[in-house]
C-alpha cells in the first residue's frame, strides 16, 4: 500500500502543479516543443516501462528529451491526446511535488477515435525559476500499441 506523504500546499499551489501537467499534455499533442520545454527542469529525466515489458530511458536532460520527443512526432500517424486523470498529490512542499495520474492515451488512427491505452504516471515537480516544471518522470503502461 502507498500511503501518502504530507501536502503541504495551498489550493493556488496544487493548481499550478496541475495546470503545468496539463501543459506537458498539450505540448505532446500540439507537437510543440517550446511549450514542452517550458515545463521541464534543464536537467529532467524521463522513463518509460510498455506493458511491464519493454523499459525506455532514462532519458536525461531538457534537450534529450525534446529530441526524443521530436523524434516521436515525426513518426506519428495519427493525433494522439495524452488524457491525464485522476491526479493526486502523493506528497508536496514549497520545493517540490510528487504526483500520481493516469493516462488515458486516445488517437484518431484508421478514421475513429479510441483508446489506444493506459497506464499510470508518477511525476516529481519541482520550483524552477518561480514555476512548477516536471523534473522527473514515469510511465509504465498496461498495453503496447
Amino acid at each position: 500500500m502507498i500511503s501518502p506523504g504530507k501536502v503541504a500546499l495551498d489550493a493556488a499551489q496544487q493548481f499550478a502543479v496541475r495546470q503545468t501537467l496539463a501543459r506537458y499534455a498539450f505540448a505532446l499533442d500540439q507537437q510543440d516543443a517550446q511549450a514542452l520545454a517550458a515545463v521541464l527542469t534543464e536537467d529532467a529525466t524521463w522513463a518509460f516501462r510498455i506493458a511491464g515489458q519493454n523499459d525506455l530511458g532514462p532519458i536525461a536532460g531538457r534537450a534529450a528529451i525534446l529530441e526524443f520527443a521530436q523524434e516521436s512526432w515525426d513518426a506519428e500517424t495519427a493525433q494522439h491526446r495524452h488524457n491525464l486523470v485522476n491526479v493526486v498529490f502523493h506528497s508536496a512542499d514549497a520545493e517540490t511535488a510528487l504526483v500520481h495520474a493516469y493516462l488515458m492515451l486516445t488517437s484518431n488512427a484508421g478514421g475513429g477515435s479510441g483508446v489506444i491505452a493506459t497506464g499510470c504516471y508518477t511525476f516529481r515537480l519541482a520550483r524552477s525559476d518561480g514555476a512548477w516544471r516536471i523534473a522527473e518522470l514515469f510511465l509504465g503502461t498496461d498495453n503496447a500499441w
